[in-house]
């Protein structure tokens, strides 16, 4: 267990180092852009209702994955020149980042799609092998640890699942748009009913909204799809990979159990 828990302390290591030139916006010291009395309020709302909804342990530990997942989306923006980059969290619906200009590249755009889920890979790995490991001696702690992993695992899954607009409906999009162009409209409008189906089948009155306000984007998210420059082959089949190997990861680490919710 020993070994597992210094493997994972590794693979932060790696990502971090990975994600080094995002971890400020400029200068040399961690940076807050766009921190306003509104967004505060807002990401005080969003705290509340989960701690409400899901309980304490839940609500707190859903929040913090969401604060990882979408600080690795910012990171990732960052790298890519955009200084501006940040996130709101959203009550009910999760959180999103956000930046005033668009990926200049296809390769751009899904380094940043990639990176909201890829950051919470090995929060997500530490803390159910350390639960695990605590689980007799500090039963508190350990639960903590075991819902964070259990949510994150669970969260990033359904937001790489091939349905738009969630990170794998904009990956797989970035990923046909390489190698099939023709296809991408029709996937774009699959994924995007495939969401709306989701939320019939699961009741889920948000899902059901979050594909109707996302249909609006589809025929944008096309046009910029086509103005982005393109990844060369070996990028687009190195980007298949570490997309299906986030996937799996998550998987594995306990994202199955999202389809028991279904």
């Amino acid at each position: 267990m020993t070994l597992q828990i210094l493997l994972c302390f590794a693979l932060l290591f790696g990502t971090v180092l990975a994600i080094r030139g995002g971890l400020v916006a400029e200068g040399r010291y961690p940076t807050i852009v766009g921190f306003d009395v509104q967004s505060a309020s807002l990401g005080l709302l969003a705290i509340l209702s989960a701690a409400w909804f899901f309980g304490p342990i839940y609500g707190f530990t859903l929040i913090l994955a969401v604060v990882i997942h979408e600080f690795g989306h910012v990171a990732a923006y960052r790298i890519a020149g955009h200084a501006d980059a940040r996130f709101r969290l959203v009550p009910l619906l999760g959180g999103v980042a956000i930046s005033d200009q668009h990926p200049a590249t296809q390769e751009n755009a899904f380094f940043i799609a990639l990176m909201g889920p890829a950051i919470c890979i090995a929060p997500t790995l530490i803390a159910l092998v350390a639960g695990m490991e605590l689980l007799e001696q500090t039963p508190l702690l350990a639960e903590v640890l075991l819902a964070f992993s259990l949510t994150a695992a669970m969260l990033n899954f359904f937001n790489l699942l091939p349905l738009w607009p969630l990170d794998g409906g904009r990956c797989t999009a970035l990923l046909l748009s390489s190698f099939w162009p023709q296809a991408v409209r029709p996937a774009l409008l699959m994924m995007s009913a495939g969401l709306a189906v989701t939320g019939f089948a699961t009741r889920s009155m948000l899902l059901l909204i979050f594909a109707l306000l996302s249909a609006q984007t589809l025929a944008r998210s096309h046009q910029l799809l086509q103005v982005q420059r393109p990844m060369p082959v070996p990028r687009v089949i190195l980007a298949a990979a570490a997309y299906a190997a986030t996937l799996g990861t998550f998987w594995l680490a306990g994202g199955r159990n999202m389809l028991l919710l279904f």
